[in-house]
């Protein structure tokens, strides 16, 4: 438990204990306390652990009557506002909740939102919901529920399960009290998996609800890589039935076998090969070569007359180590070009895929890797939960380190799109001469290093979307090219002709200035008001630092995690420092200041001392005060190995180690050590 936490049991002495019009009036009083003492409240009762207080529709779920107890708990930073938060709240909640007028038509809004948004969220989540009560009647029947089964809410909310859906699960569930979980069924032209459990309230059954997940398009992912795989084995077999030209010769040059699929590729008949001698056909050739050095030459590229290139790998003939003659076997590298081409494109398509499938089945709740309980991110994520219903251009702006690609990605997986790819492009870290190329693609040959066609980063997020960090680092040619692309949904490939058209949603971040930006000309007006359609706001981390212990809790325990070692907690000046420090860094630097302390830390408590100098800041430098004016009352002159003993013996006493002392006297433990014993300072004569 936090140290500047308060535990309070209250009973509700309310009659008809916190109905819905008593629970707005409690997080009407919550926010007005947790405003001004700076707190947050939490509530306990049973299996509910730690509910904030603030949310009405948990509140009213959590079904308190008159004369049960429940616990609050009260967090803050300051002990007096702490307790004095508390107090304040347990006497509301022990009240009989008188209210007036103005304050009835206050709490019937909360109400009325609180209504809305639950609603909002049952018909805007991404899974189907059906829920019947206690009688098999239907209660609950969202809008993905409709897409799914093909009717509208209209048609079954009100009527019996058995008589609309005689197939359904949820009446066993809800009368044998036994989920039923991962039935997979198929409606139409969806495959559904479904998750079925029953409504248990104070051990009574009150109905059962069935979550539906439509699942069609992983499957439909999951096939086309299987067909695309079977399409690749068919391209390698035809790859391996090529029939290779082969070039037989003897120890003098002389010519003695040749196939039909040689003379085909060279462009030559049988009688203009055989008996002719190599050295009059190609004096300066590899295949004299090798008959001179024994030394096999292969993947030799060489175009013949008739303008065909070829690969050839030439062997010798060696017979009791004699060189006897030697073997040349071509390949038409024009005849393979496409077949090369298609293959290429088709793996890196299958294993794009594969990546996307994975990625698929392991990806959790959209939203849930951003931490944060402040206002600011709330608003943050608000705005990009609605702008994921929509294919608008979405601009994230923000400081480096404020988790600009965690909202895009975020954004993504809780869109239509989720199941197609999600596609990362740094512009600031791809130098100008490469982005297009990296964007767009480039045909073979388009420049020196073009030995193939290759698919850009546009054309891999077809049907996805695609997220441009840095965008702010475009040079002027770079945007024109990009706006285009914003527009029409259409660009070229380097070196190519041909007009490519995608279906790709474009989200863009920044962390520049791009209004200054427009002013310097360095930044196109039209392409800026093309992205800024939904433009998202990330605050700094020194702007949210009511997130700050919720962050540090959050990467402590994944740490420790990862590192497989016990959990820590921090010392209340250690988080006190924290919470001072302005973040430069965002909440990128806050996760490699909490990795580097944990890694080095020796016990299960982070100190004072711990925490980097450059963070901790006016702490250090009121220590470092607080030395200086106990050696200012001395009353005489002290010489240097006195003042030295001051400081020593102040910092053991203070920190309780060598290790730590050290720290925070910037030496290490084994001089801190030394000066203890030449100044024979014993922990034992530190104790008060």
């Amino acid at each position: 438990m936090n140290p500047n936490s308060i535990l309070r049991k209250v009973m509700i002495k309310h009659k008809k204990g916190l109905h819905a019009r008593v629970a707005a009036m409690i997080v009407q009083k919550a926010v007005e306390l947790q405003k001004e003492h700076e707190v947050i409240f939490k509530v306990q009762k049973g299996t509910f652990k730690e509910v904030p207080l603030t949310s009405i529709l948990l509140l009213i779920s959590m079904r308190i009557k008159a004369g049960e107890e429940i616990e609050i708990l009260t967090i803050g930073n300051d002990v007096i506002e702490t307790k004095e938060a508390s107090e304040k709240m347990g006497i509301y909640l022990e009240s009989d909740f008188d209210y007036d007028q103005t304050s009835m038509n206050s709490i019937d809004n909360l109400l009325q939102d609180n209504i809305l948004t639950a609603e909002n969220i049952f018909n805007n989540i991404g899974n189907g919901l059906l829920v019947i009560d206690e009688n098999n009647i239907v209660t609950l029947f969202n809008t993905e529920a409709e897409r799914l089964f093909g009717i509208t809410s209209d048609q079954i909310i009100g009527k019996n399960i058995k008589e609309v859906m005689p197939e359904s699960e949820l009446p066993e569930v809800a009368r044998t009290k036994k989920p039923k979980i991962g039935y997979t069924q198929n409606r139409g032209k969806y495959t559904i998996v479904t998750n079925t459990t029953p409504l248990i309230v104070e051990n009574e059954t009150r109905g059962a609800v069935s979550i539906l997940e439509d699942i069609s398009k992983l499957v439909k992912i999951s096939w086309q890589l299987k067909e695309i795989k079977e399409l690749k084995e068919k391209y390698q077999l035809i790859l391996e039935s090529v029939q290779d030209g082969i070039c037989v010769f003897d120890h003098k040059g002389k010519i003695t076998y040749v196939n039909v699929a040689y003379c085909q590729i060279v462009g030559k008949n049988l009688k203009e090969l055989m008996g002719k001698n190599i050295h009059d056909l190609s004096p300066e050739g590899d295949r004299v070569k090798v008959l001179k050095t024994g030394q096999p030459i292969l993947g030799g590229i060489s175009e013949k007359e008739n303008g065909v290139t070829i690969v050839a790998n030439i062997n010798p003939l060696i017979v009791d180590g004699q060189i006897r003659g030697g073997i040349s076997t071509i390949k038409d590298i024009t005849q393979l070009q496409d077949l090369m081409e298609k293959l290429n494109q088709i793996s890196a398509k299958a294993d794009y895929l594969q990546e996307e499938l994975i990625r698929t089945k392991r990806l959790g709740p959209a939203f849930d890797r951003i931490i944060g309980v402040s206002g600011k991110i709330y608003d943050s994520m608000a705005i990009a939960a609605k702008a994921s219903l929509s294919n608008y251009t979405v601009l994230i702006r923000g400081e480096s380190g404020t988790g600009k690609e965690l909202i895009a990605e975020a954004i993504h997986y809780s869109s239509a799109r989720d199941k197609e790819p999600f596609i990362r492009v740094n512009c600031g870290a791809i130098p100008p001469t490469l982005l297009e190329s990296e964007l767009f693609g480039h045909e073979k040959g388009a420049f020196t290093s073009a030995v193939k066609t290759k698919l850009g980063r546009f054309e891999l997020a077809h049907k996805g979307t695609i997220f441009l960090d840095e965008i702010g680092e475009l040079d002027k040619s770079m945007q024109v090219k990009l706006l285009r692309v914003v527009q029409n949904k259409e660009f070229q490939r380097v070196g190519g002709e041909k007009t490519i058209k995608v279906d790709v949603r474009i989200v863009a971040a920044t962390n520049q200035n791009l209004e200054e930006l427009l002013k310097t000309g360095d930044f196109r007006e039209d392409l800026y008001y093309r992205l800024n359609v939904i433009p998202i706001w990330l605050p700094p981390l020194r702007e949210r630092k009511e997130d700050i212990p919720v962050l540090v809790e959050y990467f402590a325990e994944k740490i420790c995690k990862d590192l497989e070692r016990d959990s820590i907690i921090l010392e209340k000046e250690a988080m006190h420092a924290l919470i001072q420090y302005d973040w430069p860094g965002n909440v990128r630097e806050l996760e490699n200041i909490m990795e580097r302390t944990i890694i080095l830390l020796d016990g299960d408590v982070i100190r004072l001392g711990h925490i980097p100098s450059y963070v901790v800041g006016n702490h250090q430098e009121n220590m470092n005060k607080s030395v200086e004016s106990l050696i200012t009352e001395m009353d005489h002159e002290l010489t240097y190995e006195e003042y030295e003993k001051i400081i020593i013996k102040k910092a053991l006493k203070k920190h309780g180690s060598y290790n730590k002392a050290g720290k925070a006297l910037g030496l290490t433990h084994n001089t801190v050590a030394a000066k203890a014993r030449k100044f024979n300072i014993r922990f034992e004569d530190l104790i008060d």
